[in-house]
C-alpha cells in the first residue's frame, strides 16, 4: 500500500451492510412526482393514495398543478384534500361535457 492512502478495516460483513446508505430510486414518470408531492402537502390519507396517482396519470398536468395550487390558496382549515378532489371532480365535469 502507499503511501497517503488510508485502509478501512472493517471486523465482519455485517458492519459493511451497517454503513451501506440505502438507495431511493426516484419517480419514474413526471405525473408519479406530481402525485407524490401532493400526497406530501395536502396530507392525503392512505386510502386515497391511489386516487391521487390516478388523477395525476389521466388528467393534464397543468390542470392537476391549477387544482392543487387552488387548494393551497383557498383552503387553510379543514381537510384540504377533501377540497382538491372536490376541484378535480368539478374538472372531471367540465371536460365530459
Amino acid at each position: 500500500m502507499e503511501e497517503g492512502q488510508k485502509k478501512e478495516n472493517f471486523t465482519s460483513f455485517s458492519e459493511i451492510f451497517k454503513n451501506k446508505k440505502p438507495i431511493v430510486k426516484p419517480p419514474a414518470y413526471a405525473w408519479q412526482d406530481l402525485a407524490l408531492r401532493i400526497i406530501k402537502e395536502l396530507a392525503i390519507p392512505n386510502f386515497k393514495r391511489s386516487s391521487v396517482f390516478k388523477v395525476c396519470r389521466d388528467l393534464p398536468a397543468t390542470v392537476v398543478e391549477r387544482a392543487f395550487n387552488d387548494t393551497k390558496e383557498l383552503c387553510q382549515t379543514g381537510s384540504s384534500w377533501k377540497y382538491f378532489f372536490k376541484i378535480i371532480d368539478g374538472v372531471k365535469k367540465e371536460t365530459k361535457k
